[in-house]
């Protein structure tokens, strides 16, 4: 009979490796949490923002992973993420279970896979989803994919982030999930851009054109959140940028390509963000998009509600009789 790996108590140190926008976020819910978390990062600045948060500080990884038996990472790119969890600091000290929740696609998450377990380190692909808003909220969704041991240790520790999804057992899975969800995304955002933009150049309110759509078969993640929240008030700050954006999109779009699936539309949502990158910036946020269109058409995706006419009284009804 084989036994599983028990749950981590509190008393287990965390390590967390990343804290950028989603890093610091997530690693700060672990410390509201109870949890002992220590953190490196290669910003000072982040390092310091974290101990204000009663997080302690490694000076090196290798200094983290001697004190870590859980390491959670959160950084921005597939390369950054093999070189980080492939370093030899990591595999020679008390570490025994790293969880990704970077977005790196399958690809590498396998590679990463493979070398942790040949240092005897169970690993959990576990890519996130809900921004920056959702990790300060601990709303996150958490795709996880990991064998079923390694999921009883780390199932509590991301609920704590936000609520976690079991997908699968083989490392790259989540990753897949997690790239097909931003793909949709992100079409959805498209074809919304578009519709919106051809809305407003035929005279229509904004703010009426996403009552009707979210009342109607329309709906969407754009036309309820990325629209209102950023696009009408033209703060453009959803909190996701293109070049992450773009990055995700490519990812899909590789692993797609590799299983001979077609993806014309995603290709299609891909190119009009590739325009948004080089039209505001890598830094621009993905909401941007919608300028893009805008830019084409020659109008804003602004405006107020119109005034609903008042209801006239009836008619009173005349008592003649109809002429002959």
């Amino acid at each position: 009979m084989t036994t599983s790996t028990p749950v981590m108590p509190k008393s287990t140190t965390l390590g967390f490796i990343g804290l950028g926008s989603m890093g610091s976020a997530m690693s700060a819910r672990l410390l509201q949490a109870g949890h002992d978390v220590i953190a490196f990062d290669v910003a000072r600045s982040c390092i310091e923002a974290f101990e204000a948060k009663g997080g302690r500080a490694a000076s090196s990884l290798a200094h983290l992973a001697r004190e870590a038996e859980i390491v959670f990472a959160s950084l921005p790119s597939p390369q950054i993420v093999a070189a980080v969890l492939g370093d030899e600091a990591l595999t020679r000290a008390s570490v025994r279970i790293v969880v990704d929740l970077s977005t790196t696609g399958p690809a590498v998450c396998a590679q990463v896979a493979a070398q942790l377990r040949q240092s005897g380190i169970e690993f959990a692909d576990s890519p996130v989803s809900g921004g920056r808003a959702g990790a300060l909220k601990g709303t996150l969704s958490l795709m996880v994919a990991c064998p079923p041991e390694v999921w009883q240790s780390v199932e509590d520790l991301l609920k704590v982030l936000g609520k976690p999804f079991y997908v699968g057992s083989a490392a790259g899975q989540a990753q897949t999930m997690k790239l097909i969800n931003n793909l949709l995304s992100v079409v959805a955002l498209a074809a919304t851009c578009e519709g919106m933009t051809l809305g407003v150049k035929a005279g229509l309110d904004p703010q009426l054109m996403l009552d009707v759509f979210n009342a109607s078969s329309a709906r969407n993640s754009a036309t309820t959140d990325k629209f209102p929240r950023a696009v009408l008030p033209r703060s453009f700050d959803f909190g996701f940028t293109t070049e992450l954006s773009n990055k995700d999109l490519r990812l899909c779009l590789e692993e797609a390509d590799a299983l001979g699936v077609p993806m014309l539309v995603g290709s299609a949502a891909r190119t009009l963000m590739s325009i948004t990158q080089a039209s505001f910036g890598a830094h621009a946020d993905f909401t941007s998009m919608v300028r893009v269109v805008e830019q084409w058409a020659g109008v804003e995706v602004r405006g107020t509600r119109p005034q609903v006419p008042p209801r006239e009284p009836p008619a009173s009804r005349s008592t003649r009789s109809t002429p002959g």
